[in-house]
């Protein structure tokens, strides 16, 4: 498989800038206004993404899943179908909202939760799909849409390697567009329990990109994801993180999207090619604080230098002390004073 995929107009992979997605999720509380508002935060902040969640809550749920009573603080309704309703956007504003992202240079991405979500997706020209945590030991779902030929973005929290690997060759049957995004899914997730390096271990195992799809507070880890290998950030942004709803607390709000994206593309000009060099911005300041050998004592001409004549003092604009095995034997061709910088013109 490849390890560089393309979707939309972005590579993702080797080589390529860390693909952000931005996450919405059902945190629009059922508003397209703030679905709307969300996207505007995704393109405002730098993301190359923004996703939603796509659910046929019959196709879903069982009667008496829907039926059932759902008493709790983030709930939407008084049954969890009628909660789960209230949260999901009709097909036409999906439409909306596709264009609206693409019309803020945004990949515009969502999690398919069942085969008549996936086939309506597919209908407005996603142009790649998302595997929630949930669905990896669903066969039947990751095959219907494997057969699509679409990049597979697949998340892989409540599984283990095993199952994963089941996913991935099953998947792989189908279509080589695979991303892998080690995720946690609890919300929000506990640092030690975040395990970053399935990250490297993903790497290693599978011939594909590997990305973090994240539920934790902060911003620190998918800059540490990132280091680890993760070609892709996937988290989840709100506009108020004290809002009712299940993910808004392991959401990132405006600002923290910025400065996440902000630390990552900084984090990719550090991170650099591994060939380890001189830069031309450190010549000035090698020349101050670096050594250079220096006279120990006064040097008559005609004088061979010995390890007695010599010292290493600032600034660095002389014979380095690298050199000093080159430099003892030669003949001094002029007379020097004590405590010069030495330079090769100064012996034959």
């Amino acid at each position: 498989m490849p390890k560089r995929i393309k979707i939309g107009n972005r590579w993702i992979g080797e080589g390529e800038p860390t693909f952000v997605i931005a996450e919405v999720g059902i945190n629009h509380q059922g508003d397209m206004k703030i679905a709307e508002k969300l996207i505007d935060v995704a393109s405002f902040a730098g993301a190359d993404s923004v996703k939603f969640q796509k659910r046929n809550i019959d196709r879903l749920l069982t009667k008496e899943s829907k039926d059932k009573p759902y008493d709790h603080p983030n709930s939407f309704g008084p049954t969890y179908g009628e909660h789960r309703k209230a949260l999901e956007l009709s097909e036409e504003s999906f439409r909306y909202l596709k264009k609206y992202a693409e019309s803020k240079r945004l990949v515009f991405l969502v999690s398919a939760w069942d085969e008549d979500s996936a086939d309506f997706l597919e209908s407005i020209n996603v142009v790649a799909f998302k595997i929630p945590s949930a669905d990896l030991n669903n066969p039947s779902l990751l095959e219907h849409i494997a057969k699509k030929k679409r990049p597979m973005f697949i998340s892989t929290g409540m599984s283990d390697m095993e199952e994963v690997e089941t996913a991935y060759h099953l998947v792989g049957k189908h279509t080589d567009q695979i991303i892998l995004m080690q995720c946690t899914a609890t919300y929000p997730s506990d640092f030690d329990e975040l395990n970053l390096r399935v990250i490297q271990a993903y790497n290693k195992k599978f011939d594909c990109p590997v990305g973090y799809s994240g539920h934790e507070r902060g911003i620190a880890i998918a800059v540490a994801a990132v280091t680890l290998g993760a070609c892709v950030i996937e988290r989840h942004i709100t506009l108020d993180r004290t809002w009712k709803g299940s993910d808004h607390a392991a959401s990132l709000e405006p600002h923290g999207l910025q400065t996440m994206i902000r630390d990552i593309r900084a984090t990719e000009k550090a991170l650099g090619d591994g060939i380890k060099r001189k830069f031309p911005s450190e010549k000035s300041v090698a020349e101050r604080l670096q050594k250079s050998l220096t006279s120990a004592k006064p040097i008559m001409v005609g004088t061979r230098i010995t390890a007695e004549h010599l010292t290493a003092k600032c600034p660095g604009t002389g014979i380095p002390p690298s050199d000093i095995d080159k430099l003892i034997g030669r003949i001094a061709n002029r007379n020097i004073d004590d405590d010069k910088i030495l330079q090769w013109e100064y012996f034959d």
